[in-house]
């Protein structure tokens, strides 16, 4: 989405809306429930657990419910999502916490061209008879969009040393 609004000191706009270069589709699967809204989510996952977690939790679209089979209460996660309240034109931003503009790819920031994010969370309730599962935390705001979950294991995500 092209957003209007005024952007910082050395940030950068695309000359187009990435939405317009759409070249596959995405099925969400469900949608997020957390306790966050714009302007009083936190700015990533470390100060949602700080924060108490905002009570979240992913629904599933219960077609979906069928694929926790294997999922255990206790296990880590990856939550696929898409934050689909956030601008997409910006490809060199300027962010608060870095003392000069940087690529989007260098960002966890959820202002980029596919919006989508990825948490690492710990399934803390789960009901897969309705879809519903419990977890830890996470930075999203109320309903933002599901689009996978996936097991996290330690053999394969955890980068190799250099």
């Amino acid at each position: 989405m092209t957003d209007d609004r005024a952007i910082r000191e050395g940030e950068e706009k695309l000359h187009f809306d990435p939405d317009d270069r759409v070249q596959a589709g995405v099925t969400f699967v469900g949608h997020i429930r957390s306790d966050w809204a714009p302007g009083s989510a936190p700015r990533n996952l470390t100060q949602a657990r700080a924060e108490g977690g905002g009570n979240a939790r992913i629904e599933l679209d219960p077609v979906y419910a069928r694929g926790l089979a294997g999922l255990e209460l206790g296990q880590a996660i990856w939550v696929l999502y898409w934050m689909d309240r956030g601008r997409r034109d910006l490809i060199v931003q300027a962010p608060h916490h870095r003392p000069d503009p940087c690529g989007v790819f260098s960002l966890r920031s959820p202002v980029r061209p596919n919006p989508i994010a990825m948490a690492a969370v710990r399934i803390t309730a789960l009901d897969a008879v309705t879809g519903v599962i419990g977890i830890d935390a996470l930075d999203a705001f109320d309903m933002t969009p599901v689009v996978d979950i996936k097991p996290w294991h330690a053999g394969i995500d955890i980068p190799p040393e250099i």
